[in-house]
Formats: structure tokens, C-alpha cells, sequence
């Protein structure tokens, strides 16, 4: 919901910061990857039983993911395998930590995991499956950056879903609660479901 708005903010500083990666002769996939790996241990460390910790290489894994998009323009190898890769490692991280979170609590967080999880799913279908049809129709937008591949808006994108997350590290317990709660399992499915219907009789009428 807030990732266009954030973005007249951010990129011109993740620019700024891409360019000057890119002089060091850093790649867009080599942050991709980096950003990955901090993901994935953002995920152990919750698992472990230290999820206030975990709170730094999860925001520097997000860090990341703005990053690498930076140093790919400033490069000008914007390519097809930087945006799969990119998507790839986004959604393995955002599968990774509410996994986390049910190991670290399995009994507490088994169910209200599961169903974060399966609303992933859902949306990341829908995600995806809307990509296609905006590249068979050659749909384009730069309102959240250029892309390799254009998906739809929602109520919880990236902003949110960080935002969430780190609201769960300071406060682990309440994922069960949140999650079970009436409100944030309908935003949940409508991210997916309603963004992407909303946006079908466009592609339609191409």
C-alpha cells in the first residue's frame, strides 16, 4: 500500500549509494545473494530463540534487496536472471522467518505460521501470474521503480510485510494473535486476491 508512495524517498538515497557500489565493482547479484544469506539467518536466529537479534540481519537483508535493484540501473544490466533471481530470494526470505517464528514457538505459532504462510502462497500466485499477463500485454509502470517484471498493488506489500516482521522480532508472542485476528487475515488474502481482480478487466480490455 505504501511501497509507491515511499518510493520518491528512497530511491533517489538507494541510487546514490547503487552508484558507488557499482564503482567498487559490486554486482547486482552478488547484493541479491547477500541479501539472501541475511534473510536466511534473520530466520535461524528467531528459530534459535533470539529474534530481538535477528531484527539486524533482517533489515540489512532488505537493505539489500532496494540495493541491488540500484546497482543494476547504475550498471545499466538491468537483466531477465537479476529479476528472477531478485523474486526468487525475496520470497524465500518471506517464507523463511514466519517459519522461523513457528520454530521458535512451535505449539504458540503452529497454526497462525501456517496460515501466514498459505496467504503467501496465495498472493505470491497472484503475483506472479499477473507478471505474465503484464509482460504478454506489455504493461509497464514506474511507480515502484523500474522492474524487471510488473506486478500488482495491494494492501500488504513490502513495506508492510517488513514492518510486520519487525514488530514480531520485538514482540514474538503476538504472532499468534495478530495473525488470528479477523483484520489482518482478510488484508492477508485481499492483498492477493482483490488487488489482483481489480486489475484483470484492464488486462482484459488491452
Amino acid at each position: 500500500m505504501f511501497d509507491a508512495k515511499l518510493r520518491p524517498v528512497i530511491d533517489p538515497i538507494l541510487n546514490a549509494q547503487g552508484r558507488r557500489l557499482a564503482r567498487l565493482g559490486v554486482t547486482a547479484d552478488q547484493i541479491t545473494l547477500l541479501g539472501l544469506a541475511l534473510g536466511l539467518l534473520a530466520a535461524l536466529m528467531i528459530g534459535c530463540g533470539a529474534p530481538g537479534w535477528a531484527l539486524l540481519p533482517l533489515l540489512a537483508s532488505r537493505l539489500a534487496d532496494g540495493l541491488d535493484g540500484a546497482v543494476a540501473r547504475a550498471t545499466g544490466r538491468l537483466s531477465d536472471f537479476g529479476g528472477y533471481l531478485d523474486i526468487v530470494c525475496d520470497f524465500v526470505v518471506y517464507g523463511a522467518v514466519p517459519l522461523g517464528f513457528v520454530a521458535l514457538a512451535p505449539q504458540e505459532n503452529g497454526l497462525a505460521g501456517a496460515f501466514l504462510l498459505s496467504s503467501f502462497y496465495a498472493n505470491g500466485a497472484s503475483f506472479l501470474g499477473y507478471a505474465v499477463l503484464a509482460e504478454k500485454r506489455e504493461m509497464t509502470t514506474s511507480a515502484r521503480g523500474v522492474k524487471t517484471l510488473y506486478f500488482t498493488g495491494g494492501l500488504l506489500e513490502g513495506a508492510e510485510t517488513i514492518t510486520l516482521f519487525v514488530l514480531l522480532c520485538r514482540w514474538p508472542g503476538a504472532l499468534g494473535a495478530c495473525v488470528s485476528s479477523r483484520p489482518c487475515r482478510g488484508s492477508c488474502w485481499r492483498h492477493g486476491c482483490f488487488a489482483t481482480n481489480a486489475r484483470l478487466p484492464r488486462l482484459s480490455q488491452r
